[in-house]
């Protein structure tokens, strides 16, 4: 008997222990904060030294905007759970269950943003974040920010979003923190321009791709579809745990809450403590599984609709490229800087080849769909946490080399993600790599299928029918073998 309250006791310790040691802020998905997860890499990867006498020559970036607030709608529905839990209180004493194993917190909780009628926007948290970026960039590639401030020669652009321009102010204003005569922050004024939102296919190419919001509207049921075992699973548990009759809908609703507090509000122990260590990881992958379907490797239309901005950015350094070999006169842009959404920062990265292993690579530049992220507790390298987290960025440097012995190419391009050099499957798992080799292996497959071509022709009615059944299916099989 004593032995076995022994093994009770111990197993109670190391719960404790595992819920001590795990950062719920670090498993949110895509709406992690920044500084929670930036420094989340592939510790195995060993980054390449860059050879002697390379300097940088022109930075381009692709950042998500920074922190926001909710939208308006998920204010309505935090504003809709305060009223049900309300209801499974009043309930709940009807039927006189006893209330001890209810948080004190919940019988009196109010949602922090009731009553507010907008949402959205970018919070101070957010505008840190990129204010920060743009001072350890400067930091870090510190020859490309010495010329004086010409919108030709750091060129910033965002989309009409208010939180993605707010997020380029931030950072503009980090960038250029004392170069300026504004002020005792010695700030300057530097320009931010934007496209019509009916037309920005370079930033915000998924609200003009008919085909996509098409793909969108049709597939959004089928993924709800996959995440119901899941929540049905905590649900159940919930139920037990804490003896209310809670719902699927108030469980995903009670799950977006913790989101919300944990990363806007730091605060991890109410919404976030009803959550098992294991339950918070089983809902960040299915967050994770409909980032990957919506905005991933799920489709090939989700990442080739982005193909304008990959051309941008080629563009931009083969123009940077001419204008170090004075081939093109006028003024030699060092940086160009876009501030964006996840549905721009995801389909980026996918174009790039990141987050993927094996022969995945081939499979994409074929067209063909991946298989989904495994069921934890299996490893995964898709997680929306270090993929596309509030303020996530990609940056490709080119850098200007002299002769390598073992290489013609005078320019090279560096990958960083979230500030990290990433390798690149597509360029034999290097960061850094003649631009010739990233035009060739990365660029130029995608070009086999122009924009209009991808968003605007019509699909066969073969490759439509078949998609939701194709995940469910494919899903069933994954949930069997986290269950054997």
């Amino acid at each position: 008997m004593k032995l076995f309250l022994l093994l009770i006791l111990f197993s109670l310790l190391n719960y404790s222990n595992a819920r001590e040691d795990f950062d719920v802020r670090r498993h949110l998905s895509t709406v992690s904060r920044y500084g929670a997860v930036k420094d989340i890499a592939d510790h195995n990867f060993v980054p390449s030294d860059i050879p002697q006498g390379c300097i940088p020559v022109h930075l381009n970036l692709v950042a998500r905007h920074g922190t926001r607030s909710p939208t308006k709608k998920r204010i309505r529905e935090l504003d809709n759970l305060a009223v049900r839990l309300e209801v499974l209180l009043r309930d709940a004493e009807k039927q006189n269950s006893p209330l001890e194993r209810v948080p004190a917190w919940l019988r009196v909780w109010q949602s922090p943003w009731k009553g507010r009628l907008k949402g959205g926007e970018l919070i101070s948290k957010g505008e840190d974040e990129l204010y920060d970026l743009a001072i350890r960039i400067r930091a870090k590639f510190p020859n490309l920010f010495t010329e004086e401030y010409h919108p030709d020669i750091y060129t910033i652009k965002a989309t009409q979003v208010p939180r993605a321009s707010a997020s380029a102010v931030a950072f503009g204003m980090g960038l250029f923190n004392g170069n300026g005569s504004l002020g005792p922050g010695k700030h300057r004024a530097f320009a931010v321009t934007s496209e019509s939102r009916a037309s920005d296919i370079l930033l915000r190419f998924h609200d003009c791709c008919e085909n996509y919001k098409d793909f969108r509207k049709r597939q959004e049921p089928a993924v709800n579809k996959l995440k119901e075992p899941i929540l049905d699973e905590i649900t159940s548990a919930l139920v037990e745990r804490y003896g209310l009759n809670f719902t699927r809908q108030d469980t995903s609703s009670l799950w977006f809450l913790c989101k919300q507090e944990a990363s806007l509000l730091d605060i991890t122990n109410q919404a976030c403590s009803l959550f098992s260590p294991s339950e918070v990881t089983l809902l960040e992958w299915t967050d994770d599984l409909e980032v990957f379907i919506l905005k991933g490797y799920g489709k090939s239309l989700n990442y080739r609709m982005g193909l304008p901005l990959l051309e941008d950015v080629v563009e931009s350094m083969e123009q940077a490229i001419k204008a170090k070999e004075g081939q093109a006169p006028g003024i030699f842009e060092k940086a160009r800087l876009r501030f964006a959404h996840a549905e721009t920062v995801v389909p980026f990265s996918c174009l790039l080849g990141l987050f993927l292993e094996g022969s995945e690579f081939q499979q994409i530049q074929k067209g063909q769909p991946l298989q989904l992220p495994p069921k934890p507790p299996q490893e995964r390298k898709w997680r929306g946490s270090t993929v596309a987290p509030f303020a996530g960025n990609n940056m490709l440097v080119l850098y200007s080399c002299p002769a390598q012995p073992k290489s013609t190419s005078k320019y090279f391009v560096q990958v960083l993600h979230n500030e990290h050099p990433i390798p690149m499957p597509g360029c034999d798992g290097s960061d850094f790599f003649p631009f010739e080799v990233f035009k060739e292996k990365i660029v130029a497959p995608h070009q086999k299928h122009d924009y209009d071509t991808v968003c605007n022709a019509k699909p066969e009615q073969m490759e439509q029918k078949p998609m939701g059944s194709k995940l469910l299916l494919m899903f069933q099989w994954l949930f069997s073998l986290g269950k054997a």
